[in-house]
């Protein structure tokens, strides 16, 4: 494959399953955007059914929406930036014009694009995004933890939609992957005084485990329900945390919440989910919360939002991204790699695409 300095290396989707690395024109940022030079870009369980299932929005599209790396150049009208800068991104473009985006619930927003399924993302050397969407990358904070940002918001948000007070509090999540780990790793970080993580992977039980989560249980030997009730002396757990998107996990979250207690619904489902009558009759009699939750949320002012306070948390290494990271390849890799997941050939956690 050939490039000049006109073009760039990128992992371009022209239809479903059908990936190529090719040498594609480098795009120009407009007024009020930004080149950045992609250092990483993370792998989201949601790459995998948008390349090999669903596809994006319209073809030829640059997957990718979890990044970070160095501002190349900057566009016109850009202020508070220049090339050098090590940024991370947030890659829901808002439209500014609806009801949610004028009350900064941006991942609200009507007439969004995002980065990576609606418009070119980051599988690729360069992308451009708003200067606005651009959060500095702190001291001590590598690219690689960075590139991680969009999950670790992702995650501290499910939990805030709780309300964030977790100390002394006892939290139950289903699902050992990367956004399950974080989950996790941000309940320990928020004072949660009981952890209980649950899964059917041997190796991802085992790697939770490796992470310095003591209650990781094996939800094909334990009931998740009995487990809870064990654990808490028959209260239910504060908060039940459903990541794993599984039918049978969100009827036990439902089962294993104690009264006034609350549900987060993280993971994508699967599938239709069925609710007993009776189990709808304990959840309103116990006058259970349910939570759904989406995205993250970001502010340009960095008004103690979710991505200003990952960055912080990765900073001060109140989380430990990095320890999650179980493979990082190169852009000429990466197809391989969503396969390799696709298939779960081998156990991974957190892929990362090494861009330049």
């Amino acid at each position: 494959m050939t490039r000049t300095d006109s073009t760039m290396q990128a992992l371009v989707l022209h239809a479903v399953g059908d990936a190529r690395l090719e040498a594609v024109a480098r795009p120009t940022p407009g007024d009020g955007a930004v080149l950045v030079r992609v250092g990483y870009c993370g792998v989201c369980g949601s790459d995998i059914p948008r390349t090999f299932v669903k596809g994006t929005y319209s073809f030829p599209t640059i997957c990718g929406h979890e990044f970070a790396g160095t501002i190349e150049t900057c566009g016109g009208g850009v202020e508070g930036w220049s090339a050098g800068d090590r940024v991370t991104v947030f890659p829901l473009i808002w439209c500014g014009k609806c009801p949610p985006c004028e009350q900064g619930s941006y991942a609200q927003c009507h007439k969004y694009d995002y980065l990576g399924s609606r418009s070119d993302g980051a599988f690729a050397q360069y992308v451009v995004a708003p200067a606005r969407n651009l959060l500095s990358v702190p001291e001590g904070v590598s690219l690689q933890e960075a590139a991680m940002t969009e999950p670790a918001a992702v995650a501290l948000h499910a939990l805030r939609r709780t309300g964030g007070a977790l100390v002394g509090q006892s939290v139950a999540v289903w699902g050992a992957g990367p956004i399950g780990l974080m989950v996790a790793q941000w309940a320990r970080a928020m004072g949660a005084s009981q952890i209980l993580l649950f899964d059917v992977v041997a190796k991802k039980i085992e790697f939770a485990r490796s992470l310095g989560f003591e209650n990781v249980i094996d939800s094909r030997q334990h009931d998740p329900v009995e487990a809870i009730e064990s654990a808490t002396q028959g209260q239910g757990a504060d908060v039940c945390v459903e990541a794993a998107g599984v039918p049978v996990t969100m009827i036990q979250a439902l089962k294993a919440v104690r009264s006034s207690g609350e549900v987060v619904l993280l993971g994508n489902p699967a599938a239709d989910v069925t609710l007993p009558a009776p189990l709808i009759s304990t959840a309103m009699r116990r006058e259970v919360n349910i939570r759904g939750t989406w995205n993250s949320r970001y502010s340009f002012t960095g008004d103690g939002d979710d991505w200003h306070a990952a960055l912080k948390a990765m900073a001060s290494k109140a989380i430990d991204l990095k320890g999650l990271i179980t493979h990082e390849v190169a852009l000429e890799g990466a197809f391989g790699a969503m396969q390799m997941m696709k298939e779960n050939s081998e156990f991974y956690c957190k892929v990362l695409i090494r861009a330049n």
